[in-house]
């Protein structure tokens, strides 16, 4: 099941299909399954790009930044959590693997809790908790099965991964 909002949920369950379209050279716009969810322009840094919007791997930091976040907030004041009560910053590591493709060696994500979280009664309990509950961290670390697919305008099959 998919929302057509962007009220927040504590789950998703089900499938959703993005939309994603190349404009010039390497920018991509991503359109979005929620009708009020703006678009999205990727780009890649030069020298393949013009850096005119985020590349996946930040994409990646963000999303996985913004899930533990949520479920911190979401773990502490429910519905309404405190606001501007939370900073999170994430570092990637890129480095090269055996065949000297660039990949994200590592990241850590430091979320920064303001007062108005510290002192709330369910910290202690939910400092310890609020990872479990972050769908996109726990699934990078646990790796996530993948199957692509390259197909022509006509939907022929030309490539697919094993």
């Amino acid at each position: 099941m998919t929302t057509e909002t962007n009220a927040p949920q504590a789950t998703e369950e089900g499938r959703f299909t993005i939309q994603l379209e190349q404009r010039e050279g390497f920018e991509i716009n991503v359109a979005f399954d929620w009708k009020r969810a703006a678009d999205l322009l990727m780009d890649e840094p030069p020298p393949l790009g013009g850096t005119n919007g985020p590349n996946a791997s930040r994409l990646l930091a963000a999303a996985v930044g913004n899930c533990l976040s949520a479920s911190l907030l979401y773990c502490i004041g429910k519905e309404e959590p405190p606001d501007q009560s939370l900073r999170t910053e994430v570092t990637c590591v890129m480095v090269r693997n055996e065949k000297k493709r660039l990949r994200i060696g590592s990241m850590e994500v430091r979320l920064i809790v303001a007062p108005a979280l510290l002192e709330s009664k369910r910290f202690e309990r939910c400092k310890t908790l609020f990872e479990d509950f972050c769908v996109v961290s726990a699934s990078v670390r646990a790796g996530i099965p993948m199957k692509v697919l390259v197909l022509d305008e006509a939907g022929n099959l030309l490539h697919q991964s094993d």
